[in-house]
């Protein structure tokens, strides 16, 4: 895995008691497109992506790189986690941490599907590179997202604005820096 690390990509598949997290196949490409172009899933994240360019633009086996989990219930797709390295477009407190991101089709939403299969792939993570900390990003108004963060263990590191909207930031791991305005770091631990 370039992105997280010297860890091998795919990983074995990882069953939960319901679920089974997994690189992503051929099969998985029409509910790729279904997530991606989904309002009601994009509500928080800037808008769906059109539907006709995802058919156009998505490859046979869409997100096949290190860090994406495809979600199974019953052996079909319902969503997808994610882990990667938070890009330098984040705040200074995320940049460079590996960063928790889910994707869950509406019809799979209120089970608990996300919380069983983030809690599985944060395991994952801690076994793959253990003692690195993690970071989720999301906006205050996703309430499901924000109780999902603690239920998780993610302890808020800031709030800020972006994208018009107020956006929460929590790590979840080890000790973390966070940069303050004026560019001195402060040190807090977290859980």
């Amino acid at each position: 895995m370039t992105e997280l690390g010297s860890v091998a990509w795919p990983p074995a598949p990882i069953r939960t008691e319901r679920l089974v997290l997994r690189g992503s196949q051929a099969r998985d490409r029409a509910v790729f497109v279904e997530l991606l172009a989904s309002a009601e899933v994009h509500t928080y994240l800037g808008g769906p992506r059109p539907r006709a360019e995802l058919e156009r633009e998505l490859p046979v086996v869409p997100e096949r790189w290190p860090g994406s989990f495809v979600v199974e219930l019953d052996g079909a797709m319902i969503g997808q986690i994610l882990l990667r390295r938070a890009s330098e477009r984040h705040r200074p407190a995320a940049a460079g941490k590996a960063e928790l991101g889910y994707l869950f089709l509406p019809r799979a939403w209120g089970a608990g599907y996300a919380a069983e299969a983030c809690a599985a792939a944060l395991d994952w993570f801690d076994g793959a590179l253990p003692g690195e900390p993690v970071v989720l990003a999301t906006q205050t108004a996703n309430t499901g997202s924000m109780r999902l963060a603690a239920k998780l263990g993610f302890t808020r590191v800031e709030r800020f604005r972006a994208w018009d909207a107020e956006q929460w930031l929590g790590v979840r791991g080890a000790v973390h820096r966070q940069a303050s305005p004026r560019g001195a770091g402060t040190k807090g631990s977290v859980g």
